[in-house]
């Protein structure tokens, strides 16, 4: 008989009350896993478009919600050498990080940077992972280059601000209170705009424009952002608060010679973000051993407040990352 551990599974799509817990068989690593016992589950956006029926899961990850997670690993799968019972590790996770224990490749496993907890090291893969590969990958961001990223004071955001600062590019950011301004500010950002009160079009462009613009709100700053960006400027989006689809103009795309891209982490190939690993292992947790950058936290929530977790998230008013603390 299958042991049995603790999960949130997603009853029905729908609101946070959908998340429920659960019990279901603990799983077991294949060639090339590790299994983890969870101490504590990152909470990312993408579990709520999951839970609301809005971004499936791919065919062969776990339906439980989950990208991100810190533990220690419990077991190895055949052919893994570089991790062993016993390691503290977080991971970037294909589903299931809410549980007890959870299964993701060895290779898309990182250390616990020195002198963190395993709390704030459940906050790193999910947005280093997509930080690193979509401001400096598919951004190319450069030393000198001005860098505006929305929702500043998120976990993307306040990891964006951050990890562009230490890189030598400069900070613009913007965000929806006064307070969350001043975040931003601390974090790196040498302007940060609240969006209610001020036009980050014209504060861009009188600097002379962004080289980079990442955003993840879509709609209505679609069009913004172009008329944001510097002659030769890139636009990489990763996710749309306010929808995919706007009315825009692609004739000033080609006449100032603008970039628009974009990716999500979560289909990509096993081996892609094995290779982002690697990369954040040699240039950026270096930063993070040394204390120069470090996760902004924001509330924790025990496992089985997954829907309350949900909820602050949702409301927006949460400032850096909201975690599950799962190890009892």
């Amino acid at each position: 008989m299958s042991e049995m551990m603790r999960a949130v599974e997603i009853t029905q799509p729908g609101a946070p009350e959908v998340l429920q817990l659960c019990e279901v068989a603990k799983p077991q690593p294949s060639a090339g896993e590790v299994l983890i016992k969870v101490a504590y589950a990152g909470v990312n956006r993408p579990d709520a478009l999951q839970r609301a029926g809005k971004y499936a899961p791919p065919p062969t990850a776990s339906p439980l919600p989950g990208l991100e997670a810190s533990g220690v690993i419990a077991a190895v799968g055949p052919g893994v050498t570089d991790w062993a019972e016993g390691d503290a590790v977080c991971a970037l996770l294909p589903g299931g990080g809410y549980a007890d224990y959870v299964l993701t490749p060895a290779a898309h496993c990182l250390p616990v940077p020195k002198g963190m907890g395993l709390r704030e090291a459940a906050c790193l893969p999910e947005t280093y992972f997509t930080v690193w590969s979509n401001v400096f990958e598919r951004g190319g961001l450069q030393a000198g280059e001005r860098f505006l990223v929305h929702g500043g004071s998120s976990g993307i955001g306040t990891t964006a601000i951050q990890l562009a600062s230490v890189f030598g590019a400069r900070v613009f950011a913007t965000a929806g209170s006064e307070e969350k301004c001043a975040v931003c500010r601390d974090l790196g950002a040498e302007v940060a705009l609240n969006y209610r009160e001020a036009d980050f079009v014209e504060v861009v462009k009188a600097e002379g424009g962004a080289n980079l613009i990442l955003d993840m709100v879509g709609g209505s700053y679609l069009p913004r952002n172009v008329r944001a960006l510097a002659n030769d400027g890139r636009l990489v989006q990763i996710a749309f608060l306010q929808g995919p689809k706007v009315e825009f103009n692609f004739a000033q795309v080609m006449m100032r010679r603008l970039t628009i891209t974009g990716s999500t982490l979560r289909p990509q190939s096993d081996l892609a973000k094995a290779r982002i690993a690697e990369t954040l292992r040699a240039k950026v947790w270096p930063l993070l051993d040394a204390g120069r950058i470090a996760p902004v936290m924001d509330q924790e929530f025990d496992l089985a407040d997954a829907a309350a977790a949900h909820a602050r998230m949702e409301a927006g008013e949460h400032i850096g990352k909201i975690v599950l603390k799962v190890a009892e």
